[in-house]
C-alpha cells in the first residue's frame, strides 16, 4: 500500500530516451504511405487546433487531438492534447494510438513532457489559463508542445492566454514553424498574438483555432508588413532547406484525413 501511495505522491518523470516507447510507437502506427514525406516533416491541418506531423518513417503526431481526425484506420504514434474546452482533448481517445500526452497536470505538479521516440522528440512549455470570464484560472494548465525532428523545431501554442515571459520564451527555444492560435477572443487578442509570434521570430507561421473567414482576414492584416502570405492546401511538407527565406504566414485549409 505505500508504494503505491508514494506513486501519486511522487508521479513518475517524463519518458525520455526509451527505445522501448519508440518501438511500440512505430509497430502500432498505421499511417497510410501517402502521407509520410520522403524528407522533412509533413505538416496537415486538420481542424481548429490540431495538426497532423508525420516523418518519413510514417511516426505521426497530431496536436490538441480530440478524438476526431478523419479516417478511422490513421492511428498516430503519439497525441498531444490541452484542456480548456473540450475541442483539445478526449476522455476516450483511440485505444490503438500508444502514446498519450497530457498538457496539464495532475495532484498539483505541471505537465512535465520530455519524450525521445527517435526521430522525434516532444517537450513541453506550461501556461496559465485564466477562467470563462476571464478571472483567475488554472495556473500551468496548458502546454506548449514543441516537436522536434528532422533538423525542425516546430512549436504549438495551445490555447495561449497570456504573453509569454522571456524565461518561458527562452525555454521554447529556436522556432522554424510556429502554430498560433487566432481567434483574438477565446486566447489572446490578434495584436497581442502578432506581438508573441513576432518575439519568437519564426520562419513560418501557420495560422489556427480562427472560426471564420473573417477573423482570419483580420489577422493576416495585421500580420501582413513584416511577413509574407500564403494559401495553400491542407498540408504543406517542410525541410530546412525550404523554410523561406522571409518570414511567411501560411493558410492551411483545415481537412480531416479521407
Amino acid at each position: 500500500m505505500w508504494r503505491l501511495l508514494l506513486l501519486f505522491a511522487f508521479p513518475l518523470p517524463a519518458l525520455a530516451g526509451s527505445d522501448c516507447v519508440a518501438l511500440a510507437a512505430k509497430e502500432a502506427t498505421t499511417i497510410p504511405v501517402a502521407y509520410a514525406p520522403a524528407e522533412g516533416v509533413s505538416i496537415r491541418y486538420l481542424a481548429h487546433s490540431m495538426f497532423a506531423l508525420t516523418l518519413p518513417d510514417g511516426l505521426m503526431a497530431v496536436t490538441d487531438y480530440n478524438g476526431h481526425i478523419g479516417n478511422p484506420d490513421v492511428i498516430p504514434g503519439v497525441v498531444t492534447m490541452n484542456h480548456y474546452h473540450d475541442t483539445h482533448f478526449t476522455n476516450h481517445p483511440d485505444p490503438r494510438i500508444p502514446v498519450v500526452l497530457k498538457g496539464w497536470g495532475t495532484f498539483g505538479h505541471p505537465a512535465a513532457i520530455d519524450l525521445d521516440l527517435g526521430r522525434l522528440h516532444i517537450r513541453n512549455v506550461t501556461t496559465d489559463l485564466r477562467g470563462p470570464f476571464g478571472e483567475g484560472g488554472e495556473a500551468d494548465g496548458n502546454s506548449i508542445f514543441i516537436f522536434e525532428a528532422e533538423g525542425l523545431c516546430i512549436v504549438h501554442l495551445g490555447h495561449l492566454h497570456q504573453e509569454l515571459s522571456a524565461a518561458k520564451r527562452a525555454a521554447i527555444g529556436r522556432v522554424d514553424v510556429l502554430m498560433v492560435p487566432v481567434d483574438g477572443a477565446f486566447t489572446m487578442s490578434q495584436e497581442a498574438v502578432v506581438h508573441e509570434v513576432e518575439a519568437l521570430h519564426p520562419r513560418l507561421v501557420l495560422p489556427m483555432h480562427w472560426f471564420t473567414p473573417e477573423v482570419l482576414s483580420r489577422f493576416l492584416a495585421l500580420m501582413a508588413r513584416d511577413f509574407a502570405i500564403a494559401e495553400g492546401g491542407p498540408d504543406v511538407t517542410v525541410t530546412r532547406e525550404s523554410l523561406p527565406a522571409r518570414p511567411q504566414v501560411l493558410v492551411l485549409t483545415p481537412t480531416l484525413f479521407p
